[in-house]
């Protein structure tokens, strides 16, 4: 299932819009509409990544753009063929059933001795131990990502402000307190995004995922 995709958009340091796509996208055609020379830039909320919009045209023209961009998207979206006896013959003995993808792993005699000699057999262990890894991970993974996220906003709209190499150095060290302050000169709106971004890694909590 896909979400809908929620951004912010700035005219220079000034938050121009912020929500779904869409309703960017018209904020940000009418201020370029407004002001040719306009310098904006639009952040995915999740990633910071840049979205670009191609703006030419009508208002109604973006929105047609992005909505066949989004129709396309999902369409490309690989969903679950329905589970059918034919199908399931068709496949034949030994392959894959509905869902599970075949991939070669490489392990050493000792490793296949340990896995075979699980109950469920080797392909079950394996599934057992990855899922295992992924929650034990979760929180890191979680941090790491918001860290990025809010970097790249960071280094995108306030590379030049005073405080910035101080405030990346309290956000990898997850020190709140540090960034807020190294953050305060900024202007309010870069300033605002930037710790609402790094909130997000500033509240997990890894240790219960160690």
């Amino acid at each position: 299932m896909t979400h809908p995709i929620t951004c912010t958009a700035f005219d220079g340091t000034r938050c121009l819009a912020s929500g779904a796509l869409t309703d960017v996208a018209m904020a940000v055609k009418a201020a370029a509409d407004r002001d040719a020379n306009a310098s904006i830039l639009i952040f995915d909320d999740q990633t910071s990544r840049v979205i670009e919009l191609d703006l030419r045209g009508s208002a109604s023209d973006v929105l047609a753009r992005l909505e066949a961009h989004e129709a396309h998207e999902a369409s490309d979206t690989p969903r679950p063929e329905p589970a059918n006896d034919a199908a399931s013959a068709s496949r034949g003995r030994g392959r894959p059933k509905l869902g599970v993808v075949a991939r070669e792993v490489t392990l050493l005699p000792r490793h296949w001795e340990w896995l075979n000699a699980q109950s469920g057999g080797a392909s079950v262990v394996l599934r057992k131990l990855v899922d295992a890894a992924r929650a034990a991970s979760e929180g890191k993974d979680r941090a790491r990502q918001a860290q990025e996220a809010a970097y790249r906003f960071m280094t995108a709209m306030a590379g030049d402000q005073a405080g910035y190499e101080e405030a990346t150095r309290a956000l990898f060290a997850s020190d709140a307190a540090r960034f807020d302050a190294m953050t305060a000169t900024w202007p309010a709106d870069v300033s605002d995004h930037a710790r609402k971004l790094a909130k997000r890694s500033f509240d997990v909590d890894v240790s219960a995922s160690v």
